[in-house]
Parts: structure tokens; C-alpha cells; sequence
């Protein structure tokens, strides 16, 4: 299967200053590996620390939970993947706007899949947290959510 690549060329700004470059750059390569690519031993070998926060509370904590939820997500949809359309990187933050399809035929069809907003924070080049809120743009994936949202799986804030 053709595996979707995040342009970080095309999305870096000239604006960012060396250590906003280096936190993009560090979670452009922790999504593809782990959103896109679907390789989660290489996600737990580079991304694993104690001290990741996750405040989605429907994703179990810590990287593991992350990455048992996505290999438990991508064997239901094996064509899953995540289209970054923006980057915005502030200091140890970085935001990515992305556009998330289940089908390869979705793909570029805003009308289908998950519109995305994912924050994280870096410290001393480790990702130490994460927030996000997700909009379903069509009935399935609303429903999907509807089913599937509703788990509390870790006690941390949404902010």
C-alpha cells in the first residue's frame, strides 16, 4: 500500500526559530511513523519516555497506550493515515491541522474522515504531552466516535 508522507519542507516556516525547527521536525518524524507509516516498534524505540502525558483521556496514558490504541485502530482500517495540511510550531509547542482518512479513496475528500487539531509539548527533545479535538466530517466517522468516544481511559485533564 502507497504510504502517505508528510512534506516537512513545504510546511516549515522561515520564521521558526532553531529549537521551533527541531521540535517540528521531531513530531513530523513521531506522526509519520506512527500515524502513516504504522511502525510502532520503531515509534516505541525513539518516542518511549516516562513523562508523556496524554490528554485525550479516550487514549490510554503513556506512548504504549498510544501505540496500542493505533495498532488496534489500524488493523480495523489498515488504509488509515493522517494528511498534516499545516504546521505551526511556538516555543516547546507544536500544533499540526491535519486532515485523517480511514480509506485511501477518502483521501483528499474533506467531506470524509477527521478534521484534527493535535498539540504537543517538547522538552529537552522528548515529546512530554499531548492534546487534541477531532471533528468528524461525515456520518460514519460520527457514529464511529459516538461508539467509540465515550471510554475514559486515563485521569488526566483535557487541559
Amino acid at each position: 500500500m502507497e504510504t502517505l508522507k508528510v512534506n516537512f519542507e513545504k510546511l516549515r516556516k522561515s520564521h521558526w526559530t532553531a529549537e521551533e525547527s527541531a521540535n517540528a521536525e521531531l513530531i513530523t518524524d513521531f506522526v509519520q511513523k506512527l500515524m502513516n507509516d504504522h511502525a510502532f516498534d520503531y515509534v516505541r524505540d525513539h518516542y518511549s519516555n516516562s513523562s508523556y502525558t496524554q490528554h485525550n483521556r479516550n487514549i490510554p496514558e503513556g506512548i504504549e497506550g498510544l501505540i496500542g490504541l493505533l495498532k488496534d485502530f489500524t488493523k480495523q482500517f489498515p488504509e488509515y493515515c493522517y494528511d498534516v495540511k499545516q504546521i505551526i510550531a511556538d516555543g516547546d509547542r507544536v500544533i499540526f491541522h491535519s486532515h485523517a482518512t480511514m480509506r485511501k479513496a477518502h483521501r483528499g475528500n474533506d467531506r470524509k474522515g477527521l478534521n484534527i487539531i493535535d498539540i504537543w509539548r517538547i522538552r529537552d527533545g522528548e515529546i512530554v504531552e499531548h492534546w487534541d479535538s477531532l471533528q468528524a466530517l461525515d456520518g460514519f466517522m460520527r457514529f464511529y466516535s459516538l461508539m467509540n468516544g465515550g471510554k475514559i481511559r486515563n485521569s488526566n485533564g483535557v487541559f
